[in-house]
Order: structure tokens, then C-alpha cells, then sequence
């Protein structure tokens, strides 16, 4: 459902949210060895997610990247997903064709609209300081 970006994002906010819960910036290095994506995409990631203010970058020999504590209760996992792929993941056709709609549906335009509706509520209603809260108590992985 997600792009490569995607997941790579979320995987890389999940680390830089876990870290800032310690106090420390990270580099884009280190997220990069730590979800095992390779540097310039991370860095391209990390980038869209600065952009969208999703994550703060920090610049000089000290920089990093990292979230504010008060943050991770408010922002949530769609924005990560709405900063990467757009609204791409709720619209369109889960066979990719492109005249699926309400009026002319695929075989599995109702059940999709369902398991779409779902991963939307859970987007919208999980913080990042839940998904740091996970990777802590080992409930959550990064890397593959």
C-alpha cells in the first residue's frame, strides 16, 4: 500500500522519535544504517519530511535530525504517509485500474473502500510517540 519512500519514512521517524525521547539528534547516516536504506534516498526522505514539517533538521557540526517531545503526541502517522506519497494510498483502484470508481467499480472496489476507511483511522489515530513507544519496548523493528 505504501511506496518504498513511504516505509523508509516511517521507519526513519519511528528511529529519529525514539532517539529525541533520549535527547540526542541523529545523523542522516545513522538512520540510514539503522532502517537499512541507503543514504541518499534517506536523505532525500528526510528532506520531504523537513520540508513538511514532520521532523526538525538541524544544521553544523551538531545538527541532526530530531522531533520535539510536545510534538510526537500530535503528529501522526498520516503525515508522514500525506509528506511522502501524497493522498495516493486513499484514492484510486486497488487492482491499479483507472476507471474504478463508485459508478463503475473493479471486483474489489467495496471490500477496498473498507480496508481503506480502516487504514485511515489508524493513520489519523496513532502518534509518533506511540510508534517510538513501541520500538522501545521491542514491540517494533526497523530493519527487515
Amino acid at each position: 500500500m505504501f511506496s518504498k519512500a513511504c516505509e523508509y519514512g516511517i521507519r526513519a521517524v519511528a528511529y529519529i522519535a525514539l532517539q529525541s525521547l533520549d535527547g540526542r539528534r541523529v545523523s542522516v547516516n545513522e538512520i540510514a544504517e539503522e532502517i537499512d536504506s541507503p543514504i541518499a534516498f534517506t536523505a532525500k526522505i528526510l528532506q520531504q519530511l523537513s520540508r513538511n514539517k514532520v521532523i526538525q533538521s538541524v544544521k553544523g557540526p551538531t545538527g541532526g535530525f530530531e522531533l520535539d517531545r510536545t510534538e510526537m503526541d500530535t503528529v501522526k502517522l498520516s503525515s508522514i504517509v500525506h509528506a511522502i506519497d501524497g493522498d495516493g494510498t486513499y484514492v484510486g483502484c486497488g487492482l491499479g485500474l483507472k476507471e474504478c470508481n463508485a459508478n463503475q467499480p473493479c471486483p474489489l472496489h467495496d471490500k477496498f473502500v473498507d480496508i481503506r476507511t480502516d487504514l485511515k483511522n489508524m493513520l489519523e489515530n496513532t502518534s509518533l510517540y506511540e510508534l517510538a513507544m513501541g520500538l522501545e519496548v521491542g514491540l517494533t523493528y526497523l530493519k527487515r
